[in-house]
């Protein structure tokens, strides 16, 4: 349930509302495609501006559009204990089938605050649990060591690692036998040769289809294969970071008639001279 290509979904906008008819065209395109999981409001859903209202809305329908097609992963990420607790309780009510649970940010919590706060809401959450590391976005970082205590606690399932170091996977791996999947696209291959099991993937959004045959092929042994499509896939997602994530795909899906591209505050249009290049990377792919 927690392996494969797992897509980190946009959250769609109209009017500055959730925009709940394309939200339930995303499902059933994933569907489709054969995505392996569907991740609502984690940062590329843009969940520091929903409402907490929203927020619950999203996961909601989210999980009443995939009825039971495909797993949903709902974003439970806070810098509040509380906070996050509840939102894994809504998560369960309504029917996902797990959380992902992101580092305190801006508080920094030492490496012992982040093992109560994790530890907590696994107990009081109920709910297999996601840990996800991104200190690029948090300013903290969860030590090997600290997932390896954490491993230990049974809703503790897996970590979305996003440190951009293969080092610190591989000693997590070396630790513990924590189910690892790739936070950042680019290295989703690298990864899996240390021991990941695929990917929460912000490109997926676009190409879902791509990142799942890439991970099929390597876990069939065609390494040479997996390395073709992750050397293909290289610098589309290296575009989707041109600017602040989740501004290039959402950009992306409007060039492809996937979404209308709407963001929030303080995100904003992408820059003219990167729309440009972003439309140049898509165009090289073969999407445009």
């Amino acid at each position: 349930m927690f392996t494969g290509c797992m897509v980190a979904l946009v959250t769609p906008f109209r009017d500055g509302r959730v925009d709940e008819a394309a939200l339930k065209d995303l499902v059933a395109f994933h569907v489709a495609q054969g995505t392996d999981a569907l991740v609502p409001c984690g940062t590329t859903g843009e969940s520091p501006t929903l409402s907490h209202p929203e927020h619950d809305r999203v996961v909601e329908l989210v999980v009443q559009y995939a009825d039971g097609r495909i797993p949903v992963v709902a974003g439970a990420g806070s810098n509040n204990t509380v906070e996050s607790v509840r939102l894994a309780k809504h998560a369960k009510d309504v029917g996902a089938q797990g959380v992902l649970t992101i580092t305190p940010y801006y508080n920094k919590p030492t490496q012992e605050g982040m093992y109560r706060h994790f530890m907590t809401v696994a107990d009081e959450g109920g709910m297999p649990m996601v840990l996800y590391n991104v200190p690029g976005r948090t300013g903290v970082s969860l030590a090997p060591a600290t997932v390896a205590r954490l491993a230990e606690h049974e809703n503790i399932v897996g970590i979305k690692e996003a440190s951009g170091s293969l080092d610190q996977a591989s000693e997590i791996l070396a630790l513990c036998d924590i189910t690892l999947v790739s936070g950042d696209d680019s290295l989703t291959l690298p990864l899996l040769s240390v021991g990941g099991r695929g990917v929460i993937s912000v490109v997926a959004n676009i190409v879902p289809a791509d990142v799942k045959a890439m991970i099929a092929a390597f876990n069939a042994g065609d390494t040479a294969d997996a390395r073709d499509r992750h050397l293909k896939l290289f610098p589309l997602c290296r575009a989707m970071f041109y600017e602040t994530n989740p501004i290039p795909v959402k950009t992306a899906m409007r060039l492809l008639n996937l979404l209308n591209g709407d963001l929030r505050l303080p995100l904003c249009e992408m820059s003219a001279e990167n729309e440009a290049r972003l439309r140049d990377a898509l165009a090289a792919y073969g999407l445009l």
